[in-house]
C-alpha cells in the first residue's frame, strides 16, 4: 500500500497554518512605512523624509497593543492624531547612527544613515514624531512630520520579488503572534535549501532556550533570502568584497566580528514581502561574527561553530534591547563619560542599590555589589585576548578561534565553579556584579554569569524577563 512520507502531512499543515495567519490578516489595516534619513556627528544630528510607502502586506501586529510602556531604546516613534494629538501608536527602538555617533569617527566627521519606522495605517492625518533620551535619559521629541496615508506622493506600489517567504514556525494568525523572519545573505541560488536548513536549525534552538522556549506558541517564524551571485558576504579586512542583496558585511565600524547592513532601503524593501515584526539575517559564512540593533534587526554567520549562540545573543540584543554583559573584549565605542542608568534592563550604574531595577530577584542578605573573582577573570581574560587577536592578524582558520572560544569559556566556568568543596558563595545568585556594559567599572550585571556575558547557554533570570516582557507587548494579552 502507498503511503505519503510524513513530511509531506507537515508540510500540508504548515501551508494551512500560513493560509489561516494570511486569512486573519485580510481584517488588518495596511502597513505604513516611513524611510527617512537620520545625518551628523557625535555633537548634533538631523533628521529628513524620504518617502511614504503603504507595504504589500497588511500590518502583521494585533492594534490592541500599540502602546509601548517598556521604555526601551535610545529612541521612541510616536503617531498622533494631527488634530488632537492623541497618541495611536508608539515602539521604541535604537539606531545603528545611534552606535556610530559614540565612535571615534563621529568625532572628526558627519555622515548620513538610513532608518525607517512602520506602523498601522491611520484613518487620518498623523504626525509622526522621533524621540530620543536626553542628557537625563528622558524622551523628548527631536523630530516630527505630518503624513497623510492618503497622498498621491504615498508609494503604493513596488516590484514583486522573486522568491516567496517559506513558512518555519507558524502558531496562528500574525496579528495575536510575535513574527520573526530570518532572512539570507549570501546564499546563491544552488544555496537556498542550505539557507532553509540553517533558518529551520537556528530557529529550533531559539526555542530551546528559556524563555522563548516556553513561548513558542506565541511565535511565527518566516524565512526570506532573494539569492546572490557569490557565495559569503564582504568581508573587507581581508580583502573579500561581495555584492550581496542586504549589503550585510564584516568590519562594522572598524570591528571585524561586528555584522550589519548599512542599506535599510535594501532591507525593508525585501522584508516587506513577509510578515514581521522582527529580523535576524543569516549571512552564509564561516568566520565568526554577528550584531543586533534594538527593534531593527540582528545577523549572525550561520555557517560558525558558534551560530547557535550567536543566534540567540544578537537576537536578544534586537529583541529585547539587552545590553552586553561583558567588557574586555574590543568594541567600536568610546567609554561613556559619565555613568547614566542604563535603559537596558539587564545593566545598572547601582546609583541606589536598595531600589536596584531587579530587586525581585535578589535574596535578602546579597551583599550589592556583589563579590566574584573579577582580578583572576581580567588576568585570563587578557591572555585570551592577546591570543585572540593574534589568530586574527595572522587570518588563521576560522577553526583555531573556535577551538580558543571554547577553551576560553571552559576556563571560565572552571574560574566560576570554585574550589573543590569551596564553591563561591554567590554562584548562582542575582546580585549586582561589577563589569558590564563594555566597561570594567561603575556598570553592573546582575548575573556572575549568563548569555549576554560569555558564550554560555542560558540567559539570566534578569534577562529572561527582559525578553518575556517584549513577547508580552506583541502576543500577551491587550494593554
Amino acid at each position: 500500500m502507498f503511503r505519503l512520507p510524513f513530511r509531506f502531512f507537515a508540510a500540508v499543515l504548515m501551508l494551512a497554518a500560513a493560509a489561516l495567519a494570511n486569512a486573519a490578516h485580510a481584517a488588518q489595516p495596511a502597513t505604513v512605512r516611513v524611510d527617512y534619513t537620520h545625518s551628523g556627528n557625535a555633537l548634533s544630528d538631523q533628521y529628513a523624509l524620504e518617502r511614504v510607502v503603504i507595504e504589500p502586506l497588511p500590518w502583521p501586529g494585533s492594534t490592541a497593543r500599540n502602546f509601548d510602556d517598556t521604555n526601551r531604546g535610545q529612541n521612541r516613534v510616536e503617531v498622533v492624531d494631527a488634530k488632537t494629538g492623541d497618541l495611536l501608536y508608539s515602539r521604541g527602538f535604537s539606531t545603528v547612527f545611534g552606535e556610530w555617533r559614540t565612535t571615534e569617527e563621529a568625532g572628526k566627521m558627519s555622515r548620513s544613515f538610513q532608518e525607517s519606522v512602520r506602523f498601522p495605517k491611520p484613518d487620518r492625518p498623523v504626525r509622526v514624531r522621533i524621540l530620543e533620551r536626553d542628557e537625563r535619559n528622558q524622551f523628548s521629541v527631536a523630530w516630527s512630520v505630518d503624513v497623510d496615508t492618503d497622498a498621491q506622493e504615498v508609494v503604493r506600489k513596488q516590484p514583486a520579488l522573486p522568491v516567496k517567504p517559506i513558512p518555519v514556525h507558524v502558531s496562528g494568525p500574525s496579528s495575536d503572534k510575535v513574527d520573526l523572519l530570518i532572512m539570507g545573505d549570501g546564499y546563491t541560488a544552488a544555496e537556498l535549501n542550505k539557507f532553509e536548513a540553517d533558518a529551520r536549525r537556528l530557529s529550533k534552538y531559539l526555542f530551546s532556550v528559556s524563555p522563548f522556549k516556553e513561548r513558542a506558541k506565541d511565535f511565527n517564524v518566516w524565512a526570506l533570502a532573494v539569492p546572490t551571485a557569490e557565495s559569503g558576504i564582504s568581508r573587507p579586512s581581508t580583502g573579500v568584497h561581495r555584492a550581496s542583496k542586504l549589503g550585510t558585511r564584516y568590519d562594522i565600524f572598524g570591528s571585524e566580528r561586528y555584522v550589519l547592513t548599512l542599506d535599510n532601503r535594501a532591507l525593508r524593501d525585501i522584508a516587506q514581502h513577509a510578515p514581521y515584526e522582527f529580523i535576524e539575517i543569516l549571512v552564509n559564512n564561516e568566520t565568526y561574527g554577528g550584531g543586533g540593533i534594538f527593534g531593527q534587526f540582528s545577523t549572525a554567520a550561520a555557517g560558525n561553530a558558534w551560530a547557535n549562540y550567536l543566534f540567540v545573543h544578537e537576537f536578544g540584543h534586537h529583541f529585547a534591547g539587552l545590553a552586553d554583559e561583558y567588557y574586555t573584549s574590543p568594541v567600536a565605542y568610546a567609554a561613556a563619560s559619565t555613568r547614566m542608568e542604563p535603559w537596558e534592563p539587564n545593566v545598572t550604574a547601582l546609583r541606589d542599590p536598595a531600589n536596584i531595577k531587579w530587586k525581585r530577584h535578589v535574596k535578602a542578605g546579597t551583599p550589592l555589589p556583589t563579590p566574584w573573582p573579577k582580578a583572576e577573570y581580567e588576568e585570563a581574560s587578557r591572555a585570551y585576548q592577546k591570543k585572540r587577536a593574534a589568530l586574527r592578524a595572522a587570518n588563521r582558520p576560522e577553526s583555531e578561534m573556535n577551538a580558543l572560544f571554547h577553551d576560553d569559556l571552559e576556563a571560565t566556568n572552571a574560574l566560576f565553579a570554585g574550589k573543590p568543596g569551596r564553591p563561591l558563595p554567590h554562584r548562582h545568585d542575582v546580585g549586582a556584579f561589577e563589569g558590564a556594559n563594555y566597561e570594567a567599572t561603575g556598570y553592573y550585571r546582575p548575573a556572575m554569569q549568563c548569555l549576554m556575558f560569555d558564550r554560555s547557554g542560558a540567559f539570566c533570570p534578569v534577562c529572561q524577563d527582559g525578553i518575556t516582557e517584549i513577547i508580552d507587548l506583541y502576543a500577551g494579552a491587550a494593554r
